[in-house]
């Protein structure tokens, strides 16, 4: 049976459900059975109690008041439903050691699910010369390398210390708190992500592996196909 995968939605201008059907598109890939997950669901636990994995999905910036902070001038679009339902979420199927994997956003999410915090505007906030992180190209095309921490669930995935990513933000995780470590990094230090080191499978990346899936890249592959062996077992 194929395992069931909540997967996290966006609401456009008009209120309605939205999510890139590239996410969908990964997971059946990989031998999942995706489920979109309405923006502004209330009933958390007993939606995780059916979930054998999470899918947490790229979007707008995280409100900093969820990790303690005042809003930067330069924070963008936020989206607070989405941020009261992903962090409950994120922290009922933790709990329950469930799979969990967050992509863009959802890696920051993950983080602050865990009590890290985010950087709000990465060319504010960072010194020094800042790689291009809100790529000009198609989101099908990687344009930038990140280093993997040797020993990672990610390195082992990729079978190098070194990939190419496409990349969409203009946030990035900051702090990262245990269980959570950081396994792989932008060559301008930038945190590209994270794994924990209590779950069986709790992952967040900072790319977009769902749209790399498209052209066989084999680690976004191999990424989805983890995460989806992984939630059988729940």
């Amino acid at each position: 049976m194929k395992p069931l995968i909540g997967i996290t939605s966006d609401l456009d201008e008009n209120g309605e459900i939205w999510v890139q059907a590239n996410y969908s598109r990964a997971i059946l890939e990989a031998g999942g059975l995706p489920v979109v997950l309405p923006a502004g669901l209330e009933d958390n636990e007993q939606v995780c109690d059916r979930l054998d994995g999470l899918l947490l999905t790229g979007g707008e910036d995280v409100n900093p008041l969820n990790y303690d902070e005042e809003p930067h001038q330069q924070l963008g679009e936020l989206s607070p439903e989405r941020d009261t339902m992903e962090l409950a979420l994120a922290r009922y199927m933790t709990d329950q050691d469930k799979p969990v994997l967050g992509i863009c956003r959802g890696h920051q999410v993950l983080n602050v699910a865990f009590g890290g915090t985010i950087y709000q505007h990465i060319y504010s906030q960072l010194s020094g010369e800042i790689l291009q992180h809100k790529q000009q190209a198609d989101r099908d095309f990687a344009t930038h390398s990140i280093d993997i921490v040797c020993g990672s669930k990610l390195e082992k995935m990729a079978g190098a210390s070194e990939i190419q990513v496409n990349s969409l933000h203009l946030q990035a995780v900051n702090k990262v708190n245990s269980p959570l470590v950081v396994t792989a990094v932008a060559k301008d230090g930038v945190i590209e992500a994270v794994e924990s080191k209590a779950h069986r499978f709790v992952m967040g990346v900072q790319w977009h592996p769902e749209a790399l899936v498209n052209y066989k890249d084999p680690t976004s592959l191999q990424l989805f196909k983890q995460f989806i062996e992984a939630s059988k077992k729940s």
